[in-house]
């Protein structure tokens, strides 16, 4: 029985199979269960969906091994069973193609890990390693007749996949990105980057497929050859856009529809050719019909003279430090921590902002939706202090609820308003605000962040290193605690925004300079960039007490608590506290972090200039 993998795809268009993980929901089956693992509790169900595609006449099947991958499986408690399922799903595509006496080959499919790496997520690139290596070592010993790399969206990720497999076995490799009606990734690569990264990589084939129809992988697959005219190609659309009927995705592209591309990806350079989610085995059926009247051999490719390039924005007219960045080169700041309105009316936080101002404050800090409560955007609220006042901003900018590209067209926007103060942070979760149920996932730490920007959005690039024009210039802020009880665990997460290249710190409120001597200390003296330092007029006895018992990060010290309790007037009180306070930040910082309780605008210039 021919099997060889790297033979038959130079001697003819391989037809693959359609897709798994819908006919297994078409069973009845839920996307929110671990469908790898049908392969241990339900292999006939497996198998069936098998000899469907064979008796289509696919020339190629993949196993039921998307997600069995540790990182995956982990979400169903089935981690410590990854390697089993990945094991069992490519000998479960063997006996199919053995009991059906067909000649086609068995790829092993292998998707993401289902969380980006760092510096863009949580995911090390040792654990990613180690992930795939087990899932790869598991179906390469069970007799996968290659790897089939498909659905990913980073490219980084993809290729220590392809490092990790090739470190491992000899098994050809087919690698897969996803890309969007766009033309792009959802990291923002093109395809004629992927193509030539691919190609360096040394695949045996590379391509497209899930995500959209065939219509736009067909002209994603034009631009892969272009770019790299020798590299084979695969091509797996979705059966298109989705739509959800009875409680159940339905594919619009019909079988004719589908097949009617199959000349179009041969003409391409198209090697495999196949569907991805949505596609049945009407579907493979239908290509099969088209493929048994084309030539059997591959039209041979026209080389292009010469290679592929990107074009790569350059530097022009820079514009001037922002007022923040140069007065802290300069003097003592102070910046004050605002809300935006709830309504669409700007007039009191004008005349908020314009009290402060005249009071000495340098910037106003633009909270991003505090306590998750619904607010103006920050970015107006900003634009409008700026614009109307001529007073610099710090727009707040968290991660929490952005994915990447979401995050970096907010960034390209708020840079077109002239915002370049930036705080990055992780922002107050959903479920504590009026919106519990709102959606609350993140692509990007803000370590993370802090990178992108510095990294490649102040070098005129985006993500995926592709140009964006003039590059920007944000000023860019990190956070730091430094009352941190974890003194260790806080230096690590304080380095890698520093090594990102933060410009400044702003400090969460303190409130005993013998914590922060200790951080100091342990750091080994001054920090390395300017700090402003977070500073909270106490209200009340109460407001002090909620503080120190009921926020993360905030530590009161006993003699401050007991003023407070005992204080006659309290906010006169904490006014004298916060005095105190200003007074030692001004020895240790650049600036002061205002964060008046409940509005009290008016305690900053009290403090300022009592």
């Amino acid at each position: 029985m021919p099997t060889d993998f790297r033979t038959r795809i130079e001697s003819g268009l391989l037809l693959g199979d359609g897709a798994m993980g819908t006919e297994v929901y078409a069973r009845g089956f839920s996307f929110e269960q671990s469908l790898e693992y049908v392969n241990l509790t339900d292999p006939g169900i497996v198998k069936a969906i098998h000899h469907l595609y064979l008796e289509a006449g696919a020339d190629l099947i993949e196993s039921n091994t998307f997600g069995a991958n540790r990182v995956r499986q982990e979400e169903f408690g089935l981690g410590e069973m990854a390697g089993e399922m990945a094991a069992a799903g490519v000998r479960l595509a063997i006996e199919a193609r053995e009991e059906s006496g067909k000649s086609a080959l068995v790829g092993a499919s292998i998707g993401p890990l289902g969380k980006y790496l760092l510096p863009y997520g949580s995911l090390s690139a040792e654990t990613a390693r180690s992930a795939f290596a087990e899932t790869i070592r598991a179906v390469a010993e069970a007799g996968a007749d290659a790897l089939i790399f498909e659905t990913f969206s980073d490219l980084d990720e993809l290729l220590l996949a392809i490092t990790a497999a090739r470190g491992l076995c000899d098994l050809p490799i087919v690698a897969h990105m996803t890309f969007d009606e766009d033309g792009r990734t959802a990291l923002g690569h093109t395809p004629e980057g992927v193509a030539l990264a691919l190609s360096r990589a040394g695949v045996d084939v590379a391509g497209a497929n899930c995500s959209v129809g065939p219509a736009v992988v067909a002209a994603v697959i034009e631009r892969m050859h272009q770019a790299a005219p020798n590299l084979a190609l695969s091509a797996l659309p979705n059966a298109g856009f989705p739509s959800r009927q009875a409680g159940r995705l339905l594919y619009p592209s019909t079988p004719a529809y589908f097949a009617g591309y199959v000349d179009r990806f041969r003409a391409s350079g198209v090697r495999l050719v196949g569907g991805c989610c949505g596609t049945t085995a009407a579907h493979i059926r239908a290509m099969r019909a088209t493929l048994d009247g084309m030539p059997a051999k591959i039209d041979p490719v026209i080389v292009l003279d010469d290679e592929f390039t990107l074009p790569v924005a350059s530097a022009e007219t820079r514009l001037p430090p922002t007022a923040l960045a140069q007065a802290l080169g300069e003097r003592f700041v102070a910046t004050v921590e605002m809300s935006p309105p709830r309504g669409y009316d700007p007039n009191r936080l004008l005349e908020q902002a314009r009290e402060l101002q005249a009071a000495g404050v340098t910037a106003v800090n633009v909270a991003d939706s505090p306590r998750a409560r619904l607010r103006m955007s920050p970015w107006a609220a900003a634009f409008l202090v700026q614009s109307r006042l001529g007073m610099d901003t710090i727009l707040h900018f968290p991660t929490r609820g952005r994915n990447l590209l979401r995050v970096q067209g907010d960034l390209l926007a708020a840079h077109a308003l002239n915002i370049r103060n930036l705080f990055i942070v992780m922002g107050d979760p959903t479920r504590i605000g009026d919106f519990p149920d709102a959606h609350d996932n993140f692509d990007i730490p803000p370590s993370g962040l802090v990178q992108l920007i510095k990294q490649n959005l102040n070098q005129g690039i985006d993500q995926a290193g592709q140009p964006i024009g003039q590059p920007t210039q944000f000023f860019v802020g990190a956070a730091v605690n430094l009352g941190a009880e974890d003194i260790e665990r806080e230096m690590k997460v304080l380095e890698k925004k520093l090594e990102g290249g933060a410009d400044f710190l702003l400090s969460q409120p303190a409130f005993d300079p013998a914590a922060i001597e200790r951080f100091l200390a342990a750091w080994g003296g001054p920090l390395p960039v300017p700090v402003i330092a977070g500073l909270l007029p106490l209200a009340s006895s109460r407001h002090a007490e909620f503080l120190h018992h009921e926020v993360p990060g905030i530590v009161i010290p006993t003699r401050l608590l007991d003023l407070m309790a005992s204080a006659a007037e309290p906010e006169h009180e904490g006014v004298v506290i916060a005095r105190e306070l200003l007074a030692y930040l001004q020895t240790i910082a650049q600036g002061a972090y205002f964060m008046p309780p409940f509005g009290r605008y008016q305690l900053v210039g009290e403090i300022l200039n009592g």
